[in-house]
């Protein structure tokens, strides 16, 4: 079902930030060979003085008696680039 925004989300500072932050990380991540879709993702946003980042965390759907493999990527929306790319073990 496709809808179209209304000019108030467009408006939320908050909403576009993290649209564009979960759209840089997705493009790194499938660049590391993580399938995007068949991921778990998590998303939190990481306290910092003068910049906002949100860390964005790619893990496996199935995640029982499974233990590392989680590929985390932080943004900074500020300069909107890659701060950190932590790959789990």
């Amino acid at each position: 079902m496709k809808s179209t925004l209304a000019s108030e989300v467009l408006q939320d500072e908050i909403a576009i930030s993290l649209a564009q932050a979960v759209a840089i990380a997705n493009q790194k991540a499938q660049s590391l060979g993580v399938v995007v879709r068949e991921s778990l993702i998590s998303i939190t946003q990481k306290a910092e003085k003068g910049s906002s980042v949100w860390r964005i965390n790619y893990g496996p759907r199935d995640y029982v008696n499974m233990r590392g493999g989680d590929l985390v990527i932080e943004v900074d929306i500020d300069e909107t680039h890659i701060k950190k790319v932590y790959h789990g073990q």
